[in-house]
Parts: C-alpha cells; sequence; structure tokens
C-alpha cells in the first residue's frame, strides 16, 4: 500500500559542519520509510537550492561550495512522494566558517625585571576562528596549562622571576579547530634591571663633589683677577 514519507534527516557526509572558504560539501537528505519515488528539494532560508530525484528510498545528495558568508545560513530539505504534496520537513543545519590564525604576539607590559619580581606574559592572535587555545613555552618546556579563550582577548600567565635562569626565552603557541593550523609567536626575553640603589648614592657624591668645585673656583675668581690687575698698573 502507498505509504507517507517519514520527516527526512539532513546530514553532512564529511560529518562536520565546520568548513573553510572556498570548500566543496555535501549533503545527504534521506526519509527511512515511505513509497518511493521521492523527491528531496533542498532549501536555503527557504529558498530553493537544488532537487534530488530517487526511485527508491536512498538518500539524495547535494552538493554545495562555500563561496561567501551567505553560504552559512540555515540548510532543511523537503521529502515529498506521490501520496501528497505537501511534504514532509528535516532538521535544520548551518554551517560554521573556520579561518586560520595569525601568528600570535607574545608581549609584556616590561622588558626589564629584577629576582623576586612578578611578570605578566600575554599572548594574542588578532585573527583566526574562535576560540583559540593558548600555551606558554620558555625554551622548549610549556610552562603553562592549555588557555582557552572564547573571545578575542590576550592569554595572560604570571611569572615569578626567582633565579637567572627565569631570564631565558619565552614563547607561546596558539591554534584553533582549522585543522594543521598551529602557528608560534616571536621569542620574547627579560632583560636584568639595574640595581639603582648603589649607583644613586655615587651619582649624588659625584654632584656634590662637583658643585664644590664649581663653588670654590668662583671664590677664587677675585683673589686671580685684582693681583693681576694691580701689576698690570
Amino acid at each position: 500500500f502507498p505509504e507517507m514519507l517519514s520527516n527526512p534527516r539532513l546530514i553532512p557526509v564529511q560529518g562536520t559542519l565546520n568548513v573553510v572558504m572556498k570548500q566543496n560539501v555535501s549533503l545527504s537528505c534521506y526519509s527511512d520509510s515511505g513509497s518511493p519515488p521521492v523527491r528531496y528539494t533542498l532549501f536555503k532560508r527557504n529558498q530553493k537550492v537544488s532537487t534530488s530525484h530517487r526511485s527508491d528510498l536512498t538518500p539524495g545528495f547535494f552538493n554545495l561550495t562555500i563561496n561567501s558568508a551567505s553560504d552559512m545560513g540555515e540548510y532543511k530539505c523537503k521529502a515529498e512522494n506521490n501520496i501528497t504534496s505537501r511534504g514532509k520537513y528535516s532538521n535544520s543545519l548551518n554551517f560554521t566558517l573556520i579561518e586560520p590564525i595569525s601568528k600570535p604576539v607574545l608581549s609584556s607590559p616590561t622588558s626589564e625585571a629584577k629576582k623576586g619580581q612578578n611578570v605578566t606574559l600575554s599572548c594574542l592572535s588578532e585573527n583566526g576562528s574562535l576560540p583559540i587555545t593558548y600555551i606558554f613555552f620558555k625554551g622548549r618546556q610549556n610552562i603553562s596549562p592549555p588557555v582557552k579563550m572564547p573571545k578575542r582577548e590576550a592569554a595572560v600567565i604570571v611569572l615569578f622571576i626567582n633565579s637567572s635562569s627565569d631570564f631565558g626565552t619565552y614563547k607561546c603557541r596558539a591554534e584553533n579547530s582549522f585543522r594543521n593550523n598551529t602557528k608560534y609567536s616571536n621569542s620574547f626575553n627579560f632583560t636584568l634591571a639595574e640595581d639603582r640603589s648603589h649607583a644613586q648614592p655615587l651619582i649624588i657624591s659625584l654632584g656634590l663633589i662637583l658643585l664644590l668645585l664649581i663653588i670654590g673656583f668662583a671664590l677664587a675668581i677675585p683673589f686671580l683677577i685684582i693681583p693681576a690687575y694691580k701689576a698690570s698698573e
């Protein structure tokens, strides 16, 4: 007996809705019960995209190319047979555009540090799909757990400068859901800040000596000029 179609299922053939620009994708629309033949129609934002005719209960396939942001809209499919002209609609699908991340920038409010001081490091990729996960390194050793940032904000860690080995080379790594797209930052080094506590007394002493010399020379001028003037008479 003729049977009405069940609601079709719309699924991505590649198994993921994460796509990149200019990518070819395939969608499958399938009703698992009902009388063939079946006509499957794909819609994007309620606008007809394509139609697939099947003589049996095998899926209808639709091939798309993601060319712009407008191709990221809501997709649905409709299944129809000879029982009813109204058809049955599927679930909706939305693609997510994945962008590769840019090279992250590692920075700090200060490039100088002293032993016993806390310093901060910030790592940020200006471009790339969110969320972005950052990891900080000193040399080749990671010094932080992965920091996942759901917003376009820098990941920040606080370091305690305890010894001279803490003045090594730092880097950070950034990655997102874009496959095989891991980027490392620039290198960053802290330099040892000069201890000015000993230099300041020396500078002050030299300044006082210079001031005394100037005053002494000023006081001696009259005694040098007057005898010379009398001698010229």
